[in-house]
């Protein structure tokens, strides 16, 4: 049996006292537990953020073209976002896994971290209605709306943006090993941008080690320009 959902700490984290616990536990439920998990509820709390955000971005910017605030809403509710607001919450704490996931390093994962806090969105809609989730959201994202604060960049996109400003070859990824069984691999990865500057990490996917490197090289770069 999994651990209860710890309430308090919920309720933290939404800023209210939830009244049908059972969305959440939902919410926080990943499908690796064999249990119904959180998907449904990231459907929705998906399109949730997108309306809250689309809104605010046409009612803040009057001036704004279609495409301006097209781009501002792709970064705003990106995966990379989310999950970073995720784990700035330690929502990833709360959420429930099977075995196998949580020896892979599920809790870690930023992926899980963005599904997770659109489907508390999603719960949060249900259980407390749309001006709650609207509260919540512009909490956590209104300074990133108003353009107070920088939407976090994921780091791959960062390195390529970086090499292309500069006239370099693009990034180049390759795997320098992969060790342990099937079911918990890790990967060490390399990337280099040119015979400019190289740099290793490792993860628990590929995904995970390429964006490790990236930000490893990427600061590298960066502080060599200081």
């Amino acid at each position: 049996m999994s651990d209860p959902l710890n309430a308090g700490a919920l309720a933290e984290i939404i800023g209210c006292t939830p009244d049908n616990l059972a969305l959440y536990d939902l919410a926080l439920t990943h499908g690796s537990t064999g249990r119904a998990d959180y998907q449904r509820l990231e459907f929705l709390g998906d399109r949730v953020l997108g309306l809250v955000i689309a809104s605010e971005l046409y009612t803040r910017f009057p001036r704004a073209s279609e495409g301006e605030m097209s781009s501002r809403l792709h970064v705003l509710a990106s995966g990379a976002t989310c999950a970073s607001i995720a784990q700035r919450l330690n929502l990833t704490a709360l959420v429930r896994f099977g075995a196998q996931a949580r020896s892979d390093g599920g809790r870690y994962s930023d992926n899980i971290a963005a599904d997770a806090i659109e489907a508390l969105i999603g719960a949060l809609y249900l259980d407390q209605g749309a001006d709650a989730a609207h509260a919540f959201i512009l909490a956590h994202w209104g300074d990133m709306i108003e353009g107070q604060q920088v939407a976090p960049k994921h780091p791959k996109a960062a390195l390529q943006e970086w090499a292309l400003a500069r006239k370099r070859r693009p990034p180049e990824y390759e795997i320098v090993a992969r060790e342990g069984p099937d079911h918990s691999p890790r990967f060490r990865v390399a990337v280099s941008v040119g015979k400019l500057a190289r740099a290793e990490a490792e993860g628990t996917s590929k995904q995970a080690a390429e964006k490790a490197a990236a930000a490893a090289l990427l600061a590298e770069l960066e502080g060599q320009s200081e």
